[in-house]
């Protein structure tokens, strides 16, 4: 899953992102308004974490106005701001959850968990396709109740294609969910880390994973006789 981190403390931002990623998460972060304003309308991130007191651009707008746009995507609203006012006031302009400074590193991981849990597109907590299943809330695999060990992009890259099982989603698609912002290498990254997921999962003759020529992958829900 791919967050949005819009914090102009800088310090606080990268131990925010950090605690994500080590939560298998990508992570993009954004130190102003008007940055954060562009990512949160240019990606489909799978939940936002605002601050409100930002350069630029406050967040109270920023939340206006990705609202208007996206009233799906989870937004968790991180602020120094305390007031039962403000709270109900974002809440009302369509915040999720309001997360009052200083807080605990651990609190926001299990409130972002929460947020992702309940969103309202398909936000299954085990998802199953054949004999192979992904546990989203202790983030383990099993084929066939076997253990398999992944990478945090190569369990990143199997959710994705497990979340949209039976369609295709490009190599575009695929490097904007599982890399985040910072990713400049070749697009055929993607295609290393299928081969290795396809390795890992048992799946050489492309039953689950498959190629779509010119375009990029699927994994399908139900292996071949």
């Amino acid at each position: 899953m791919r967050l949005l981190v819009v914090e102009d403390e800088e310090k606080l931002a990268q131990l925010v992102k950090r605690a994500l990623l080590a939560e298998r998460f990508s992570v993009d972060v954004a130190h102003d308004g008007r940055e954060g304003l562009e990512l949160a309308t240019s990606y489909d991130y799978d939940l936002i974490i605002l601050d409100l007191l930002l350069p630029q651009l406050d967040g109270s707008e920023i939340l206006r106005r990705v609202r208007r746009g996206n009233p799906r995507v989870p937004i968790l609203i991180l602020t120094a701001r305390d007031a039962v006012v403000d709270k109900v006031a974002h809440f009302e302009a369509g915040a999720d959850d309001y997360l009052t400074k200083p807080f605990a590193m651990a609190e926001l991981v299990v409130r972002v968990k929460a947020l992702l849990r309940r969103g309202t597109v398909r936000r299954e907590s085990v998802l199953r396709v054949a004999d192979l299943e992904l546990d989203r809330l202790t983030q383990q695999v099993r084929r066939g109740g076997k253990r398999i060990e992944l990478t945090a992009k190569e369990y990143g890259l199997l959710e994705y294609l497990m979340a949209n099982s039976d369609r295709v989603l490009s190599r575009n698609m695929i490097i904007d969910h599982v890399w985040d912002q910072s990713f400049t290498g070749a697009m055929n990254i993607v295609d290393v880390y299928v081969r290795h997921l396809r390795d890992k999962i048992g799946d050489p003759d492309q039953k689950l994973i498959r190629t779509v020529r010119g375009v990029g992958y699927v994994i399908v829900t139900e292996e071949p006789a």
